[in-house]
């Protein structure tokens, strides 16, 4: 029965995984306007940054979302499809729960936030 249910998530997730992707495509919003100098430094800010991710996580799509507004060039990491990126998550932030984000502070200093929501109000502080 287990295999039953695990088979039927598996194709339900197969199915629904390109509308997703198409629904984050036609929704995604536009990027908020910088001048090039401010731009540059917010590109910069964001290279100490990570999201790891699952591709079709909605809540992994909300953040990113959220990084397309605020024109955030984070580099995102696969950790469903990459084992060293899975490990790394599991290592630092303590658990495969996505969406994560690492942040890694002037002194080198890593900081993991979990959950969508506090990962987007985090960027709007920032960069918003």
């Amino acid at each position: 029965m287990r295999m039953i249910i695990r088979a039927f998530f598996r194709l339900l997730r197969l199915v629904l995984t390109p509308f997703m992707l198409l629904s984050e495509k036609l929704s995604t919003p536009k990027a908020i306007e910088r001048s090039p100098e401010r731009q540059a430094e917010v590109d910069k800010a964001t290279e100490s940054l990570a999201l790891y991710e699952f591709r079709a996580c909605p809540f992994c799509i909300k953040v990113r979302k959220e990084m397309a507004r605020l024109g955030l060039n984070i580099e995102r990491r696969d950790a469903q499809r990459d084992p060293e990126h899975r490990e790394a998550l599991l290592k630092g932030g303590g658990a495969i729960k996505v969406p994560c984000l690492l942040i890694v502070d002037e002194q080198g200093d890593e900081r993991w936030l979990y959950e969508s929501g506090d990962i987007n109000v985090w960027l709007g502080k920032e960069f918003g």
